[in-house]
This record gives structure tokens, sequence and C-alpha cells, in this order.
């Protein structure tokens, strides 16, 4: 008799080790799961990010030679204006 409530305790400490086993492993499941679609998420940001760029190199790319870039690409970088043009500049308070 003793023998047999032996073994039933031990079919039950193993059942109870292995629902602890499964809970643990599917646990670290999610865990890796979430990591993963973190990952996902970071990357398909910068995808989109970069293609966004893409998008305005391409505009760029198209423009260049265009009078108006031309005359951006002067005004904003080498601070050239059309000859009879006033330009003001506002002083720092």
């Amino acid at each position: 008799m003793k023998n047999k409530k032996k073994s039933n305790v031990l079919k039950k400490m193993l059942y109870v080790a292995i629902i602890v086993y499964v809970i643990i492993t599917f646990a670290n499941q999610q865990k890796t799961l979430n990591s993963y679609k973190n990952t996902e998420k970071y990357y398909a940001k910068q995808i989109e990010e970069k293609l966004s760029y893409q998008q305005e190199l391409n505009e760029t790319k198209n423009n260049i030679n265009s009078k108006e870039y031309i005359e951006k690409v002067a005004r904003e970088q080498l601070d050239m204006y059309l000859p009879n043009e006033k330009v003001y500049v506002a002083q720092g308070r």
C-alpha cells in the first residue's frame, strides 16, 4: 500500500514538474517572440525612413537643373542674391 501511495505521489510530482516546465517554456517563447516583434517594428520604421529619404533624393535629382533649385542653393548655401534685390538681415537682441 505504501508503495502505491509513493507511486501516486511520484506521478503527481512528475505531472506538476511537467506542467511547470511547459509554463516556463511557453513564457520564454513569448518573451522571444516579443523581442522579435520589437525588432521587426524597428527595422520596418528604418525602411520607411530610408524610403522617404530616397524619395527626397530622387526629387532633388529630378529638379537639380531647374532654375528654382539653382536659385535656392545660391541663396541658402552661397549667400548670393539677384542684382537689384535688397537683403535685410535681422540683428539679434
